[in-house]
């Protein structure tokens, strides 16, 4: 396969892998346990993490933005976009930055990727509403992102783990 099929064909399966779990997130009623809305465990979060230790930065990236792009698309819901846009591109540079650290492990990395997408997304909120008001959402949110990262950092280690480096592309 040449080089640019070999990449293109990587990206697109991981593309579809995030967005088929993105859906599937929707699916499990979080809201029981922690009555928050609109709160998900992140899972779409093991492809973007997957992506930054195995691939590259920009290989991430691409992957993300089509994540969520199609994710709106398939949803339904556009106007939801920029808000996972803000809240996926800050966990993607945050989580970037801190993978470089060697003391820090994959959980931590995870943790905080979570924390970040949450922030990104409150800050799009008051953006979009032009007022402060959703910084009250924001201490909830950072502490459940200790929990859902936490489980999605269980879920990464183990794929970054079992899952190969890819060959040469």
């Amino acid at each position: 396969m040449p080089h640019s099929a070999r990449h293109l064909t990587r990206c697109a399966v991981l593309t579809a892998l995030a967005l088929a779990l993105s859906v599937a997130e929707g699916l499990v009623p979080l809201a029981l346990i922690f009555p928050l809305p609109g709160l998900k465990l992140g899972l779409a979060n093991l492809v973007t993490v997957y992506a930054l230790c195995r691939l590259s930065g920009r290989e991430a990236l691409l992957i993300l933005v089509c994540r969520c792009v199609l994710g709106a698309l398939v949803g339904g819901r556009l106007s939801a976009l920029a808000f996972s846009l803000s809240g996926g591109l800050l966990a993607l540079g945050v989580m970037a930055v801190l993978l470089r650290l060697p003391a820090l492990s994959l959980f931590g990395v995870s943790i905080a990727g979570a924390a970040a997408h949450n922030t990104g997304q409150i800050l799009a909120a008051m953006a979009v509403l032009g007022t402060r008001a959703p910084l009250v959402y924001l201490p909830p949110l950072l502490l459940c992102s200790l929990i859902t990262g936490a489980v999605t950092a269980t879920a990464c280690i183990l794929l970054v783990q079992r899952v190969p480096v890819p060959g040469p592309s």
